[in-house]
């Protein structure tokens, strides 16, 4: 079964990984978000009463 042989795949994976890990994480890593969380507490919010069409 071709799907089972690993010879093509896994070097691939490989160097997708070492690219991966060389090149676009350390670029991404120092980047600051911008959405800050915070812990302001949030209002209760009130249910408003469902009003049935057919009652």
């Amino acid at each position: 079964m071709p799907q089972l042989n690993p010879n093509p795949w896994f070097p691939i994976m490989i160097l997708s990984w070492l690219i991966f890990s060389t090149i676009i994480q350390p670029k991404l890593l120092p980047t600051t978000p911008s959405n800050h969380p915070h812990n302001k507490p949030f209002p209760p919010i009130k249910p408003t009463p469902w009003t049935w069409p057919w009652t």
